[in-house]
């Protein structure tokens, strides 16, 4: 029996630190974290790796990835209107960080649209018997629930009672002053007329600078003050915010 020669394992190489690389490979490597993770775990790491977050050569790097028209003119926009030092203090975080994180475009700003966590996010005043959440009468493709908010006495209808909406919908600067508003009140449904959804849309533009708030509000009311729930039965409440590419 011969012995069988050994092998001898070669040393496993070091592995390399992070923090041993040079700020402009850094920035490379954590620019592909994405964004929530770079901001509530890489941030606290260290001051090099905060100054890195805080700083927006990382976000711009991100942005550069996203080949959507969207994101190549929040990319062109970025380049053009990077912050200053003066913002610094106020924001220790730069606003493209912010902008990555929240990603505001295209995705509904409502919360909760349909109901399906209840009022969560939503302030309500109750007239009659108040407001209350129902499953909806009839299919609304692409809501995220089958649920509705539905009114009292106080957009589908239901077959029996007729029901008034109205909606208002104003864009707020930064101290909460009303810069300009939609409103609809559409003609009200008619008792034993229809069953089926209508739909209210606006889009603002034109608007200037200084935008910082969307304040979006309904009422809803049945036509035959009845006790119960028979008013306007309102779901998938939505807000976007698209850029026009020029």
């Amino acid at each position: 029996m011969g012995a069988r020669p050994s092998r001898r394992q070669q040393p496993a190489d070091p592995p390399l630190a992070l923090d041993a690389l040079p700020p402009e490979l850094l920035v490379q490597v954590l620019s592909h974290v994405p964004p929530h993770a770079l901001v509530t775990r890489c941030r606290p790491v260290c001051r090099a790796w905060r100054d890195v977050v805080d700083g927006p050569t990382v976000w711009l790097l991100q942005l550069a990835r996203d080949r959507s028209p969207e994101g190549r003119a929040v990319y062109a926009m970025a380049q053009r209107c990077l912050p200053s030092n003066e913002d610094e203090e106020e924001f220790p975080l730069c606003a493209l960080a912010r902008y990555c994180v929240r990603a505001p475009l295209g995705r509904n700003l409502i919360f909760n649209s349909c109901g399906e966590e209840g009022f969560r996010g939503w302030e309500v005043e109750h007239g009659g018997n108040g407001w209350a959440v129902e499953k909806n009468v009839i299919l609304v493709p692409g809501a995220p629930s089958q649920t509705c908010f539905v009114t009292s006495f106080e957009w589908g209808a239901r077959e029996n009672c007729g029901c008034i909406y109205r909606l208002r919908v104003r864009l707020l600067d930064v101290y909460e002053n009303e810069v300009v508003k939609f409103s609809a009140s559409p003609n009200p449904v008619l008792q034993w007329t229809e069953r089926g959804c209508r739909q209210v849309s606006h889009v603002f533009t034109n608007f200037g600078k200084g935008i910082r708030y969307v304040s979006f509000e309904q009422y809803g009311r049945d036509t035959r003050s009845w006790v119960g729930h028979y008013g306007a039965l309102v779901t998938h409440s939505s807000v976007r915010v698209r850029i026009r590419l020029s």
